[in-house]
């Protein structure tokens, strides 16, 4: 992605909702070279922040409903969680969690676009989000896979502000001309049981290298290690566990 930070409107953060943990912490930590370290406040909730050197790059933490499925996340920052609360309402979408204060790091959200696809808001406080971006083991892109492309492209220029570029092969989302995701409309190849969805790609020094590991660790490949006309080299993952994520090569952000 051509942001380097986090900004107003812009992803932010991504984390991990998982049904062990432990076996996850383990798959990623050997796959990106995480340092892990979780908060040991049992109101946390086993909360593990993923490090690269000093910076904190994404986040794993236990299912906290039983409804919630294995899945990884992104959060989108905002300057007021309720108010950008209001306008997912209002733009269509459905908060289902919250806005609920997370100790005194900042203020979120979870929410449903009008396709389906759940997303975060985070307003920041004392926590602004990951501290790199596009470097080898940190988010890169993200992308929206959609059933309803029409209607979540008004969805997410109301709500955040972003632009669409007009490519019809694969639109990108961004922000003052700062691109830093996709919207990929879902067809037939998609399961019907496959729901809209926000895939966070991670960048990675070689693809084809760092699909094995995934694959030798117990993950499985969703689509191959592939090479985008005029983009970069991508692979799509599902750990253990049957959480999907994408990566790229770094410094090839889109």
């Amino acid at each position: 992605m051509k942001l380097d930070r986090p900004v107003t409107g812009g992803p932010c953060w991504t984390e991990l909702g998982t049904s062990d943990p432990e076996a996850a912490k383990g798959f990623y930590a050997a796959l990106f070279g995480w340092r892990l370290e979780t908060d040991p406040r049992q109101e946390a909730g086993g909360y593990t922040v993923a490090h690269l050197g000093d910076a904190a790059v994404a986040a794993i933490s236990p299912l906290y409903q039983q409804s919630q499925p294995v899945a990884w996340n992104v959060s989108f920052a905002v300057t007021d969680a309720d108010v950008a609360a209001e306008t997912v309402g209002t733009a269509g979408g459905t908060v289902v969690v919250g806005p609920l204060d997370v100790f005194d790091v900042g203020r979120f959200a979870v929410a449903f676009d009008p396709g389906g696809a759940a997303f975060q808001l985070w307003q920041a406080r004392t926590f602004p989000g990951a501290g790199l971006f596009n470097a080898p083991g940190s988010l890169g892109w993200v992308e929206l896979l959609t059933r309803a492309p029409e209607q979540v492209a008004g969805f997410y220029t109301t709500v955040f502000g972003w632009t669409l570029s007009a490519s019809e092969e694969y639109p990108q989302w961004g922000i003052e001309g700062a691109d830093f995701g996709g919207l990929l409309a879902m067809d037939d190849k998609f399961p019907p049981e496959v729901p809209s969805h926000w895939l966070p790609y991670f960048a990675v020094e070689d693809v084809d290298i760092t699909a094995e590991a995934a694959v030798a660790a117990g993950g499985s490949l969703l689509m191959e290690p592939t090479s985008v006309p005029d983009g970069p080299r991508i692979a799509v993952l599902k750990d253990p566990q049957g959480a999907v994520f994408g990566i790229h090569v770094a410094g090839e952000e889109g």
